[in-house]
């Protein structure tokens, strides 16, 4: 097991925690390709159906590894295409909830935009404070921000550094849901749980299509729901589900997996 992170399984549902509480989980290059390559593990299991990432301590996590880059030049980083590990995190197509304890600053913060649904503990601050360094978000902040609280507020938390609470985060879209401290790894587990419930294909592309709501004028994002809307139509869960409503009964999903004839 990496030593920046720790993976545990209850029923279907994957717990990444973040491991380097002395660092507020300061995130690497090295933690980056691991995580990518765990995730994709997970989704290569069919008996995955949601991952939560959380971080141990004091903090989601407080950014980049800030000594990892200090020293590096413009070249050395266009070179090795810093960040662009996180790509394979991304692409993983599981539903991500990030359970947000404590701080989630730059690319914490960053980290927190990739998953699907991010829900918090009271006491989480987020922000993107890259500029007091002479920088700029590199993790898709400045594209994922805008895209989920507007080009004015992004514009303001990325130019000022200001950080905010959970509430705040809360009534401007950044998160899905506050709640208390002490509840946070339950609530997020619970969600993860009642995800991973559902057929997995049909919560793998119904996140997918929410997605390109944000790459497709509204008349291609409309026609492409349709044709997944069509699509899963002779999967095993779609059979499942639909037969289960009309017998009154609860649906028992499996792996979506489409029928022969």
């Amino acid at each position: 097991m990496d030593a920046n992170f720790t993976i545990s399984r209850k029923g279907r549902v994957a717990t990444i925690m973040l491991t380097r509480p002395d660092r507020r989980n300061a995130l690497t290059r090295s933690l980056a390709h691991d995580l990518g390559l765990q995730v994709s593990m997970l989704e290569a299991d069919r008996d995955v159906g949601c991952v939560v990432l959380t971080g141990e301590g004091r903090a989601f996590a407080a950014g980049a590894d800030i000594a990892e880059m200090q020293n590096r030049t413009a070249q050395d980083m266009q070179q090795t295409d810093h960040f662009a590990e996180w790509d394979q995190f991304v692409a993983c197509r599981l539903p991500k909830i990030a359970a947000v304890n404590g701080y989630a600053l730059g690319g914490g913060c960053e980290l927190a935009m990739m998953c699907d649904i991010i829900v918090a503990g009271q006491s989480a601050q987020f922000g993107q404070p890259e500029i007091g360094l002479g920088v700029i978000p590199g993790m898709g902040g400045t594209q994922r921000l805008v895209r989920l609280i507007g080009r004015v507020r992004a514009m303001e938390m990325i130019l000022t550094g200001r950080q905010i609470d959970a509430i705040e985060a809360e009534r401007i879209g950044l998160i899905a849901r506050v709640v208390p401290d002490a509840d946070l790894q339950d609530h997020a587990a619970d969600m993860a749980a009642r995800i991973a419930s559902f057929g997995r294909t049909a919560t793998i592309l119904a996140r997918e299509a929410v997605n390109r709501a944000d790459e497709m004028p509204l008349r291609e994002g409309v026609l492409f729901e349709r044709r997944v809307f069509h699509g899963l139509f002779g999967s095993l869960d779609q059979i499942e589900g639909m037969q289960a409503f009309i017998e009154k009964r609860l649906p028992t999903f499996n792996a979506g997996v489409k029928r022969n004839d």
